[in-house]
């Protein structure tokens, strides 16, 4: 079957190869992949990737074969899918905790923007627990998390601040239910009973100064891969005994397919509105994720999983426009 791989090159990070079909384990169902988005994490990954290791952790698709052990859908059923990695290709072996069956009137493309961003905001605001009445700022809101996060935070009677470097971006939160949009940091209005960091970098020590006394600081994130500097004297300026937590989506006690069939209920009954910055065929993955790197895209970006060029199988994939 056809899939993207590493390249190891910067300029051009995927190309299409011929790779074995995926043998399931006895707890995974064999998806036809229809559509995958990407994210910026990938991008990092994909510029030293490891011996082996292909990418795609978010899909969606149709079940050609269900799960040995009984569990999860059955052949035939539409799904969205959260696996490990390898979703990038024709069909992926997904293990059935990780799956989440569609209604009918949900399209592969708009599931396939929900997992790794809307499974981060979810659990998010499962960390900060009840949300209604508080202050909360979030910092690189323009993205997939930040969208989700908005939306979901807003809709909970939170008072949201976003942090977004573009006017445009910022109308979009603003849609979605953001109380205010500011363009840096120093812009926000403090003091906020919740931080939300992702940025990294000189955003967080200025993002750690607007949390409230005994506020709570969430890191999770550092998308400009700069390292960020704290000082313990920082909190006497008034986040005096905040608390700082470290966060990891995966860190769940709640299996991925629980939370995405909760992502799914959301989207299909309008509570929830995936934003997709750029849809396209596969073929133009390498170009998607240069403009994802250089944040030419809002939001999610969506590949459809269409068949793949024949003119030779280690063809690199790259914007055909």
């Amino acid at each position: 079957m056809k899939a993207l791989v590493p390249t190891g090159d910067l300029d051009s990070l995927v190309r299409y190869d011929d790779v074995a079909a995926p043998c399931p384990k006895p707890d995974e169902a064999l998806v036809a992949v229809e559509a995958f988005s990407v994210n910026r994490g990938e991008f990092f990954l994909l510029a030293r990737p490891r011996e082996g290791w292909r990418p795609g952790k978010d899909i969606a698709g149709t079940v050609v074969r269900a799960a040995d052990n009984g569990t999860g859908p059955g052949v035939g059923e539409r799904v969205v899918a959260h696996p490990a990695s390898a979703g990038w290709a024709e069909k992926a072996a997904v293990p059935t905790s990780s799956l989440a069956v569609l209604p009918g009137s949900m399209t592969a493309v708009t599931a396939a923007a929900l997992p790794l961003a809307g499974l981060t905001a979810l659990r998010l605001m499962r960390r900060i627990g009840g949300v209604l009445g508080k202050r909360i700022l979030i910092t690189g809101a323009s993205g997939g998390v930040g969208h989700y996060f908005v939306e979901l935070a807003a809709a909970s009677g939170a008072e949201v601040t976003a942090v977004s470097a573009s006017p445009e971006r910022g109308l979009r939160l603003t849609e979605l239910g953001a109380a205010d949009v500011v363009h840096d940091v120093a812009e926000a209005t403090g003091p906020f009973d919740v931080v939300l960091e992702s940025v990294g970098g000189g955003s967080a020590p200025k993002a750690l100064l607007k949390t409230a006394k005994r506020g709570t600081f969430i890191w999770f994130g550092q998308a400009s891969r700069q390292p960020a500097t704290f000082s313990f004297f920082d909190f006497f300026a008034g986040p005096e005994s905040a608390r700082l937590h470290h966060f990891h989506y995966a860190d769940s006690d709640v299996a991925d397919g629980t939370d995405l069939a909760t992502l799914v209920r959301l989207t299909a009954t309008g509570r929830l509105h995936p934003e997709i910055g750029r849809e396209t065929d596969w073929a133009d993955t390498a170009t998607v994720l240069a403009d994802l790197r250089d944040r030419r895209i809002r939001g999610k970006a969506v590949l459809r999983v269409e068949p793949a060029p024949t003119s030779g199988a280690d063809r690199t994939a790259t914007h055909a426009a």
